[in-house]
């Protein structure tokens, strides 16, 4: 299967990070992904990626996140472009002004009070003991079902 991203007609800049990231025995997807992040970039700016300079790339990293992409995306995109400035434009001052996003934490679903209460709806004492373990604990099924004595200390 022919990937057009890698296939395209090649200016000596693209031809010089798909050496660099053939070089460095990045995956056909990844440079595929990379070119693609990149090429976001430049889509951006209006012209070439190796023009840009801090203050377009903090307003392309803002225009991102107001246009809703994901964190995974956006820290995807910032490891394109920070190989793309530090090995391929040897730029490494630029990438330092990218930035990662941290992914939002979710907090646990906790049962309420009624909910812990079936807990003591079955009245065999093994079935108890293996749904308050994985209550307390926060273990799967097939984790209680392969539980040993030794294992409870």
């Amino acid at each position: 299967m022919t990937h057009p991203a890698l296939d395209a007609p090649i200016n000596p800049l693209r031809q010089r990070l798909i050496d660099d990231m053939t070089m460095r025995r990045f995956s056909r997807e990844t440079q595929r992904n990379y070119l693609r992040d990149i090429g976001r970039l430049a889509t951006f700016l209006g012209r070439s990626p190796d023009t840009a300079t801090a203050d377009d790339l903090r307003r392309f990293q803002i225009e991102q996140q107001e246009d809703g992409v994901s964190c995974s995306t956006m820290n995807s995109v910032v490891s394109a472009l920070r190989f793309f400035f530090t090995h391929t434009l040897d730029r490494p001052d630029l990438a330092r002004r990218l930035v990662r996003l941290s992914h939002p934490r979710k907090l646990p679903v906790v049962l309420s009070c009624d909910e812990v209460a079936l807990l003591d709806a079955t009245t065999c004492l093994k079935h108890q003991a293996a749904l308050s373990v994985a209550y307390g604990a926060g273990l799967r099924v097939a984790e209680v079902s392969t539980l040993k004595v030794a294992d409870v200390r």
